[in-house]
């Protein structure tokens, strides 16, 4: 399936004109299909993938979200923004503690590139560059990041 990664990102990037958000959102749609929990197997895995990409955008453009489905909801500009009650900063505090713990617990270079490219917004071929990898192991790197995060954001959130 990693084979359409780049394929899926120049249809996206077309069609939105903007290679960050297709990024952003293939990523999304991997993460989306690595974590479906069906035991049926994706017979058409690239029809599969493009089908969840392009949901994906459509559910963006539903939500009118300027940036196209961040998959951590904790590190949407949004929020970061938007006036809270006390409750409400008290959880995001707590997940973004949780988010932090799940990071710090991945291999240094894989936390780089998640951390370079949602906080700093760094392209694939900067953070390449900058860690001296491949982009296709950032690639691999970031979608790792945000599995990992998830599940184990889910897992604490569920205790």
């Amino acid at each position: 399936m990693e084979n359409y990664y780049r394929e899926l990102v120049c249809f996206l990037n077309a069609k939105l004109g903007n290679r960050q958000v297709a990024e952003d959102v293939v990523h999304d749609a991997y993460v989306r299909v690595l974590e479906r929990s069906s035991e049926t197997p994706i017979e058409q895995p690239r029809a599969f993938l493009y089908r969840t990409a392009l949901n994906l955008v459509i559910d963006g453009h539903r939500r009118n979200a300027v940036r196209q489905a961040e998959p951590l909801d904790v590190l949407d500009s949004e929020e970061r923004f938007a006036p809270c009650s006390p409750h409400t900063s008290h959880d995001q505090g707590q997940r973004l503690e949780m988010l932090e713990r799940a990071l710090d617990e991945l291999p240094a270079a894989c936390r780089d590139s998640f951390l370079l490219r949602k906080l700093e917004g760094l392209s694939h071929v900067q953070i390449a560059e900058r860690l001296s990898i491949s982009r296709s192991l950032v690639e691999k790197h970031i979608v790792n990041a945000m599995k990992h995060c998830r599940v184990r954001m889910r897992e604490w959130e569920a205790h």
